[in-house]
C-alpha cells in the first residue's frame, strides 16, 4: 500500500521521517508538488512534479490513490476526497482525518477561512514542534505495522 504526500506544505522534518520510513519498511513513497523538492535516492521514494495551479498536486493525487493507501496532507477539501475514496489520511502532526471527524474539520476550515477573509484572523498554525514530529513518527510506524510486511 504505497504513501502519498501533499509536499507543497510538507515540512522538511516530515518528509525526513517519511523518507527514512519509506527505506525501512521498502513501501513506495511519492512525493507530488509544483515544485523541486530534495530527496534521498531510494528505489522506494518516488517524486513528482506538477505544473502550477489550484489543486493540481491534489487531483495528481487523487488521480493516482486507491483505497487502502495513505496520504500525507495538511488539505482539509483533499483528506475529505481520500477518505471518500478509501483512503487512510492524516496530517504532519499525526492528526487522523477520518469519516467521524473530516465534516467537523471541513467546516472550521471554511469558518476559519471566513474569519481570515474578514480580517478578523492573521496568522496560521504554530511551528511544527518536536511533539508534533514525534506524535507523527508513532501514527507512520503504526500504520506501517498495520499495513506492510517487512
Amino acid at each position: 500500500m504505497p504513501i502519498w504526500v501533499d509536499a507543497d506544505a510538507c515540512p522538511v522534518p516530515i518528509r525526513e521521517i517519511l523518507c527514512r520510513a519509506a527505506t525501512r519498511w521498502q513501501v513506495e513513497t511519492t512525493f507530488i508538488a509544483n515544485h523541486a523538492i530534495n530527496l534521498p535516492p531510494s528505489p522506494y521514494i518516488k517524486r513528482r512534479q506538477v505544473p502550477q495551479g489550484f489543486d493540481v498536486a491534489d487531483n495528481e493525487i487523487m488521480d493516482q490513490m486507491h483505497q487502502g493507501d495513505l496520504v500525507i496532507t495538511q488539505d482539509i477539501p483533499l483528506a475529505a476526497e481520500a477518505i471518500e475514496k478509501g483512503a487512510d489520511v492524516f496530517n504532519p502532526r499525526g492528526q487522523a482525518f477520518t469519516r467521524e471527524n473530516i465534516r467537523q474539520r471541513l467546516a472550521m476550515r471554511n469558518f476559519m477561512e471566513e474569519m481570515r477573509n474578514a480580517g478578523q484572523v492573521t496568522g496560521g498554525p504554530p511551528p511544527l514542534a518536536q511533539t508534533d514530529r514525534k506524535e507523527f513518527a508513532d501514527k507512520l510506524d503504526r500504520w506501517l505495522q498495520r499495513n506492510t510486511r517487512k
